[in-house]
């Protein structure tokens, strides 16, 4: 069974590093929360190290700009490491080939134009259409405020039919910005998989996004992490899969499950409800504070 907390502050001690999620953890989108943005930094001033680990599909300097915009100050940090970061390694690397079809918005053109320092010599990415291309690089829908992924059904089934692979930028399915809830890459990803293709995946819960977030930090083996996140099948198993330990925060995208109070959720609803998706993190809190 997890264990209910009231504050981040009750473990802090027992934790070097956090990695935590952004969407619905941190803010809702549109605002940060004031709570958690303070008990972020109170966890730094205690001498923790704080890594903003997001299924965003960009570089994290774009995440960093997309938060300053928001109002959460970089005192709350000390990175951030995005699942877009060690999907562009994968798509510099050649993952999908070099001519790809690229399911993307504008605000994701530097996921393909801003090349880190060590694959600047690689052969460069292009951008084709989709019978042109060796794979698809998926950022996610082009409209998503109007689109659902069945509306991609079609030209997927046509992908598939050309073997093309799939890299994921974002594994996340959904997002809620604000009231609404938005279609994210990795929906469309697990469509491509329903229908027979190949999705290849880079951020939580999967082990290339938190294999690079150890490299940037460079702490000893020894160091202790804890995984805070409101994402049942991206954070909580992400961190288990690593062997550390998890924070689930389930005022985020399933705050309506735990009854009225989202601050406070109610222990048997919420163990019921893990124990159906064979997860059991550690600790549970309503809202990071």
């Amino acid at each position: 069974m997890t264990q209910i907390i009231n504050s981040l502050a009750g473990i802090a001690a027992d934790y070097d590093v956090l990695f935590c999620d952004l969407w619905g953890c941190l803010h809702n989108g549109v605002a940060p929360y004031p709570e958690a943005v303070a008990a972020l930094q109170d966890f730094r001033k205690q001498g923790g190290r704080v890594v903003l680990m997001t299924n965003a599909p960009r570089p994290w300097r774009y995440v960093q700009a997309q938060l300053d915009r928001m109002g959460v100050p970089r005192d709350a940090y000390d990175m951030i490491v995005s699942s877009g970061d060690a999907a562009q390694e994968a798509m510099f690397a050649g993952a999908v080939g070099r001519k790809v079809w690229a399911l993307a918005q504008p605000k994701d053109e530097g996921f393909f134009t801003d090349i880190p320092p060590e694959w600047q010599d690689a052969p460069p990415i292009e951008r084709v259409e989709l019978d042109q291309a060796e794979g698809i690089v998926c950022c996610g829908l082009f409209d998503d405020q109007n689109e659902v992924p069945e509306d991609y059904r079609a030209r997927l089934m046509l992908a598939r039919e050309a073997g093309l692979p799939l890299l994921c930028a974002n594994p996340d399915v959904v997002v809620d910005l604000g009231d609404k809830r938005l279609y994210c890459a990795g929906a469309l990803a697990e469509l491509y998989e329903d229908i027979g293709g190949t999705s290849l995946y880079f951020g939580k819960p999967h082990p290339p996004v938190y294999d690079l977030a150890r490299r940037r930090l460079g702490l000893p083996d020894d160091t202790r992490y804890l995984a805070v996140g409101d994402g049942i099948a991206t954070d909580v198993p992400g961190g288990a899969g690593e062997g550390i330990d998890v924070l689930f925060v389930s005022g985020g995208l399933a705050h309506d499950q735990f009854g009225p109070d989202v601050e406070n959720p109610d222990p048997a609803m919420l163990n019921e409800w893990l124990a159906l998706r064979s997860e059991n993190p550690r600790y549970s809190i309503g809202r990071l504070r």
